[in-house]
């Protein structure tokens, strides 16, 4: 919970602490290095910074860097690579560890580049696509950038522990899921085949991020993209899967409720948004299929509505009894990712 000045005047209201005690808890919170992100003009100009630079090196690169060959690439983007980690080590030792950890993801996203440009030099690359590339077709020879930022991902991420270098390496692992089924087919997949790929990939995604999130708990919050990313996959691939089966349709429904109860419980938006995404979808095609010609079904479905916002109030009421019962059956470790989560 971010501690405010309007948080402590109503400590104050409420006779807990003193106004001098608040004017220095206030001033104490404020000096204090600033460990993580923020909604603040601050936190906006670095990320703004930080992202411009590295689309610079990823989404925005251009065809006119392929003038310099394989070499001059791989040494260009090493060259890079030092600057970037020579600003993380100087903003750690100042303790501005926000620009830092931006300054370490810029050099884990460098990594497919140099990559690419070792394999020119050498004579590795297997036809004539480009870097420019990588980011908009699914090839099966990407995978070696993929795997190659992995491991220096891995690395970089556990030498520095910034939870924002996560980002590229939840990206990689996206984009591999879907290169994985080019190279499973030896070209490009048709698209149930990559849907299902997607949705399995993401799921597996999800489940080591929540794996992350427990072991993590306490250090940062270097689920977050994982999270983002495994969710996105999971139910993209989900999502795209063709069914005339009202069943599976309604199956579809369940999972997605499911995604929103897990959200709710394990404090993660992504599942709650993406849930009700898909449920709004399966309402649509009631209404718009199945229902279409039915008086009857927006009575039904306005009375749902108000039997869930009811739900709501009842939940209200009986929230702390009812979670603490629920928590008491978890396992320890999840208990306490919760408990810090929601603390």
């Amino acid at each position: 919970m971010k501690v405010t000045k309007k948080k402590l005047e109503l400590a104050v209201a409420e006779e807990i602490i003193s106004e001098e005690q608040a004017d220095n808890l206030f001033d104490f919170f404020k000096a204090l290095p600033s460990t993580g992100p923020s909604f603040d003009f601050t936190h906006v100009l670095y990320y703004m910074g930080g992202l411009i630079a590295i689309g610079a090196m990823t989404l925005f690169m251009n065809l006119g860097w392929e003038s310099f060959g394989g070499w001059g690439i791989f040494f260009i983007s090493m060259a890079y690579a030092g600057v970037g980690l020579k600003l993380t080590e100087s903003f750690k030792k100042n303790g501005h560890f926000i620009p830092s950890g931006i300054c370490a993801t810029f050099v884990v996203a460098l990594a497919p580049l140099a990559i690419y440009g070792l394999q020119q030099a050498m004579g590795w690359w297997p036809d004539d696509t480009t870097y420019r590339e990588y980011h908009h077709y699914i090839k099966w020879h990407w995978i070696y950038l993929e795997l190659g930022t992995l491991a220096i991902g891995a690395i970089l991420a556990w030498f520095y522990r910034y939870p924002f270098m996560l980002m590229p390496i939840a990206v990689t692992l996206w984009y591999m899921s879907m290169d994985i089924a080019a190279m499973l087919v030896g070209g490009r997949p048709d698209f149930e085949l990559r849907a299902l790929v997607s949705m399995y990939f993401g799921l597996t995604m999800t489940l080591f991020a929540f794996w992350v999130d427990i072991r993590s708990a306490k250090s940062g919050d270097f689920a977050f993209w994982l999270y983002l990313f495994g969710v996105m996959a999971f139910w993209g691939g989900m999502t795209s899967q063709h069914s005339d089966s009202e069943l599976s349709k309604f199956i579809y429904c369940c999972v997605n409720l499911l995604l929103i109860g897990v959200g709710v419980i394990i404090v993660r938006r992504v599942f709650v948004i993406f849930g009700a995404i898909g449920c709004s979808i399966y309402l649509g095609h009631l209404a718009g299929e199945v229902f279409k010609n039915s008086w009857l079904f927006p009575i039904a479905l306005t009375a749902i509505g108000l039997a869930i916002i009811y739900l709501g109030l009842l939940w209200q009421k009986n929230e702390e009894h009812i979670t603490r019962k629920v928590r008491s059956y978890l396992p320890l470790p999840l208990r306490e990712l919760l408990e810090e989560r929601t603390t």
